[in-house]
């Protein structure tokens, strides 16, 4: 890690009115693809000393900051020596956690994800702060065991959080575990010596063709939240990235015909996804190249309470959210003999592992047909 120390013009308040100083501040180097951290130091230059006693207070408040960089340079060094400063093993984790939460905020739905393991783990503390000192195998165990025992903070309180919902708040804490121990907060990382929640086995919901067909010819509340939808089942995409879907990202070619070529929300990788032309009848009107292509989809309570009367007027007794739009993709490629590599693709997988969740679900119900035959009777 490199640390540098740098200023930016400012104007602060002070009794005589408003005045230009210079503002001193260190920026954190943490190495390439590593997002940088910035402190500011309160401290501040005149831009043009005119007096003496002026050109004292810079040169004072130079020397103090320069002061400031060698004890966070010192800081930093011992860690890269193998062992943790007492300074920073004293450091706030709750408060760290809630720093990397806040730069949690591709999608609606993970941003309340984080901000739910962090009311849990401030639940789990007392109110109480963890320290990086404290953070630990021990720690990791008392943490996976609360959220496998606790209740759940809403709806209905008296039953216990699903598992994998405490899978999920598990994983936001150990993910800011592992960024402490990248920033050198930490001297080792204690989730690789910590078994993990297993993740219980689910049934995901999704819509046959024809609940599809019948969605599609039934009105909704709100027009852009079914064009999304039905968007999301034609594409497979993910309701983040619809939400950030522009026009130019919309392509077309004489010889490939339509795809979308976007930067995934979730895993920040680069795809270009070919898509079919009844996909792209289902938008509006082009407009301008940088505009949002679903204006107004928003992800809310609201927004839900519409999706579910929305089925619901359609006849179709299924507990349905946005997500299993993309599901119903998966399930109906699969059903349609699409090889499972190539739905992984489509999807944007990263691990076949994950596509394979689906392939259960078509075997299911490939056995469920299998057994709708009649038995066959002898005479005999």
């Amino acid at each position: 890690m490199k640390i540098y120390l740098l200023k930016r013009k400012s104007t602060i308040s002070e009794e005589s009115g408003k005045v230009r100083k210079t503002s001193l501040y260190l920026a954190y180097h943490y190495g390439p693809h590593q997002p940088r951290e910035y402190e500011f130091l309160n401290l501040y230059l005149y831009e043009k000393p005119r007096t003496q006693l002026e050109r004292d207070h810079n040169k004072q408040t130079t020397l103090l900051a320069e002061t400031i960089k060698a004890k966070k340079i010192l800081v930093a060094n011992s860690s890269q020596h193998g062992f943790i400063s007492p300074i920073l093993g004293k450091t706030s984790f709750i408060g760290f956690f809630k720093k990397v939460m806040e730069t949690k905020t591709d999608s609606e739905g993970n941003k309340g994800c984080w901000d739910s393991a962090y009311k849990h783990l401030l639940a789990f503390s007392n109110g109480k702060d963890i320290i990086m000192d404290q953070v630990n195998e021990m720690f990791l165990e008392r943490f996976k065991e609360y959220l496998l025992t606790t209740k759940a903070r809403r709806g209905n309180k008296e039953r216990k959080l699903a598992v994998n919902t405490a899978l999920s708040y598990y994983t936001k804490v150990k993910a800011a575990i592992k960024e402490a121990h990248i920033k050198k907060l930490l001297r080792e990382n204690p989730v690789t010596r910590v078994k993990g929640i297993k993740a219980a086995e689910t049934h995901r919901q999704y819509l046959i063709f024809e609940e599809l067909q019948v969605l599609m010819n039934t009105e909704c509340d709100v027009p852009i939240l079914k064009q999304a939808f039905l968007f999301s089942a034609l594409t497979g995409l993910r309701f983040s990235d619809i939400h950030a879907l522009r026009w130019n990202n919309i392509q077309y070619s004489e010889a490939d015909g339509w795809c979308i070529q976007f930067t995934q929300k979730k895993t920040k990788s680069a795809e270009t996804l070919p898509i079919h032309e009844q996909a792209v009848e289902l938008l509006e009107e082009k407009r301008i190249d940088d505009g949002r292509v679903f204006e107004g989809l928003q992800y809310s309570a609201w927004h839900n309470v519409k999706l579910r009367e929305w089925v619901s007027a359609a006849g179709i007794n299924k507990k349905i959210t946005f997500h299993c739009a993309r599901y119903s993709f998966a399930t109906l490629q699969l059903s349609m003999n699409t090889d499972i590599y190539t739905v992984s693709k489509l999807l944007g997988h990263k691990n076949l592992k994950t596509t394979e969740i689906y392939g259960k679900v078509i075997n299911k119900r490939k056995i469920e047909a299998a057994n709708k035959i009649p038995l066959l009777t002898s005479n005999k």
